[in-house]
């Protein structure tokens, strides 16, 4: 039996090492990673998958991005799961799961980096071409739209968020485009 649950502080030398295992050593030097330096994980969306003897079989984060003239978006990934415990939906789980919280939390849009026939079945699809994440494959960039969101309809670029914490204070993300949206609307009508 596999829990899902919320990915905690002590998880952190477990989670190194699952991904070292999935992805190999060289693993930071992917353009993603780039995307991920020095900015906090969204912790409400970083999950793990657990064995019933503690042993952490999978994790999911997220991370957020800019989307150039359009607002906030997120990054998912890394997705890793231990290769013994492959097939088994944990992978799944975990994204059916987030992706569903990353609604309820009020994001929109979804980026990911990866392969597009495994990630089709979650609803991602290869983001149009003009979109971008500058040196990434234009093939392996997917997205997902969460709720009343949208695609950008002009040429956009995937940027790094601009929230990285400030030594003595929190870390400020972006807001999601609905509550964006909801901000402005408000300040629109006072």
């Amino acid at each position: 039996m596999v829990q899902i649950r919320k990915e905690l502080e002590g998880d952190l030398l477990s989670i190194e090492t699952l991904l070292d295992l999935a992805f190999g050593t060289n693993r930071k030097s992917k353009t993603s990673y780039r995307y991920r330096s020095g900015i906090e994980a969204v912790d409400e969306l970083s999950h793990v998958a657990e064995t019933a003897d503690g042993e952490l079989v999978g994790t999911i984060r997220y991370w957020p991005i800019e989307v150039s003239g359009h607002g906030a978006a997120l990054l998912l990934g890394p997705l890793a799961i231990h290769p013994d415990y492959h097939g088994r939906g944990i992978g799944r789980a975990l994204v059916f799961s987030t992706l569903a919280q990353a609604e309820a939390f009020g994001h929109e849009l979804v980026f990911l980096v990866g392969d597009p026939d495994y990630y089709r079945r979650f609803g991602f699809a290869v983001a149009p071409r003009h979109i971008l994440m500058p040196d990434e494959a234009p093939e392996r960039l997917q997205y997902r739209i969460l709720g009343e969101g949208m695609l950008p309809a002009m040429p956009a670029t995937l940027m790094r968020a601009r929230c990285l914490r400030d030594e003595m204070g929190p870390l400020s993300l972006p807001l999601p485009l609905s509550m964006e949206r909801a901000g402005n609307a408000g300040r629109q009508s006072a």
